[in-house]
């Protein structure tokens, strides 16, 4: 039975600044969170639409994690919606299915900045297996250094 983990995570950066250093992630995350990515490279696609499948290698400081390799399934520029699948590397030993999907939308009316909701859903290979807490936790820390990063570049 497929679980899910929401997160919403309000930012100072504008929708607009932040939905695009996100489709920048391939070239913009190993530069700024050297302490998670040693690399990420396209490997199928243009790196930026459905159908996109990327390597991601994490450091040594990534806990149970070497590699992953995700497709991207949605890609939805006008919407600011990305939606992708594990497809490879360690999670899919733990989770049959592995889905994120993320959408950002502009903070309210007279407000400045933005809001990230982000959905994962997955399928445990075992009642053994943990959820994916960290993965959560992690998502939240990369959301605010990622605007912090923005908001002084």
């Amino acid at each position: 039975m497929a679980s899910k983990a929401e997160l919403v995570v309000e930012v100072k950066s504008p929708a607009d600044k932040l939905w695009a250093a996100l489709r920048d992630s391939t070239e913009l995350f190993p530069k700024i969170f050297p302490e998670q990515y040693k690399s990420i490279e396209t490997v199928e696609g243009d790196g930026k639409s459905a159908g996109t499948v990327r390597l991601l290698k994490y450091t040594e400081g990534v806990p149970m994690l070497t590699f992953a390799k995700e497709k991207v399934e949605v890609a939805d520029d006008e919407n600011k919606v990305v939606s992708y699948s594990v497809v490879d590397g360690e999670l899919v030993e733990f989770y049959k299915n592995f889905k994120v999907t993320l959408k950002v939308v502009p903070a309210k009316e007279g407000d400045a900045g933005a809001v990230v909701n982000w959905a994962m859903e997955f399928d445990k290979a075992s009642e053994q297996v943990p959820d994916p807490d960290v993965i959560k936790e992690t998502a939240a820390k990369t959301f605010h250094d990622l605007d912090d990063y923005l908001l002084k570049n």
